[in-house]
């Protein structure tokens, strides 16, 4: 069967080519009868868009790249707050109707591809996630004239709207938390600091310490579990007498708690150990895990909704959501 066409559908509508056009492009500017009756005829046909040639008319392709900007390959393929991130942002825009096209641009070739992609102007808009202070994407993508977010506060200046959770203000709960159990020699593992996130949250350990008069016991990992244990380890041969630690993330946490029972110390009786995210794993540590919980799925949709709304040419401002502390038995 032959595949119906434009004429069709205005021959059996009674009304132009141009107005079949205008109302399966989604323009406002055709009266509500008419619209209703072109579209029954596009029912009654089956008539399915070009969309090569709707794209010529529109000027939009109704794609969204959600681009990863992240050069540690372990955070997309082991952290399970990235699919949290990717399926939350994924409803919003396919219930706005845009197709999601997902990037990883870890390295620097996969960084120009995904730039000159953009500038081609294959996609609407884009979401960022994960950027790194040094990565130069995210102000190349910004000069391409595409509308951009940023899932995450950006670590330098760059006039791009973003969604985040308060880093500051659930870190400074963490430490807060320890300090009314009674801990006195709390340590913090790091995420790397070239991340909004992690400047923020061990900010926020180490002026909570400081109004106390305690000092920082610091030590870095990059948001996995592997990194999280060997830090432990650092901590616990730099300080043997830490009583707590605070992991800006709680894949990290759970590296801790490896690391203090082959070290021979119980959690919390020893140390006490408190995470950052609220992942599922949290529940089922031995023992169960004190973490903050960030809402990055509602981030991840707060994201995308802000950037369907930039491109309805609506203002956008900056999202911060609040956080929670949830207390377990590791504390």
């Amino acid at each position: 069967m032959r595949r119906p066409t434009l004429e069709a559908v205005a021959t059996r509508a009674g009304v132009s080519k141009s107005t079949v056009s205008r109302v399966v492009n989604g323009e406002p500017t055709v009266a509500s009868d008419i619209r209703d009756l072109v579209m029954r005829a596009v029912n009654d046909l089956g008539y399915i868009p070009n969309p090569a040639a709707r794209s010529l008319v529109t000027r939009r392709t109704d794609s969204i790249a959600v681009i990863v900007s992240d050069p540690s390959a372990g955070l997309v393929s082991d952290d399970p707050m990235f699919s949290t991130v990717v399926r939350a942002a994924s409803r919003e825009f396919e219930a706005a109707g845009k197709q999601v096209m997902l990037m990883l641009a870890g390295s620097d070739d996969a960084r120009v591809r995904a730039r000159q992609f953009v500038a081609a102007r294959h996609v609407d808009g884009v979401m960022l996630v994960s950027m790194h202070g040094a990565d130069p994407l995210p102000a190349a993508l910004a000069a391409t004239g595409v509308p951009l977010v940023s899932h995450g506060r950006p670590t330098f200046r760059l006039d791009v709207p973003w969604v985040d959770n308060d880093n500051t203000g659930g870190a400074a709960q963490a430490v807060r938390h320890l300090l009314e159990r009674g801990r006195r020699r709390i340590a913090t593992i790091s995420g790397p600091l070239d991340m909004s996130a992690a400047q923020d949250r061990i900010g926020a350990y180490r002026e909570v310490l400081s109004e106390t008069g305690r000092r920082s016991i610091v030590a870095i990992g990059d948001f996995t579990r592997i990194s999280g244990a060997e830090a432990m380890a650092q901590l616990l041969e730099d300080d043997p007498a830490l009583d707590a630690v605070f992991a800006a993330n709680d894949l990290m946490a759970i590296g801790a708690m490896r690391a203090l029972r082959q070290a021979g110390r119980r959690v919390p009786d020893d140390v006490a150990v408190v995470g950052y995210d609220d992942i599922e794993a949290a529940l089922y540590t031995d023992p169960p895990l004190t973490t903050v919980r960030s809402p990055m799925g509602e981030q991840a949709a707060a994201s995308a909704r802000l950037l369907l709304g930039l491109l309805r040419g609506e203002p956008a401002a900056p999202v911060t959501l609040p956080t929670q502390l949830v207390v377990r038995e590791s504390s």
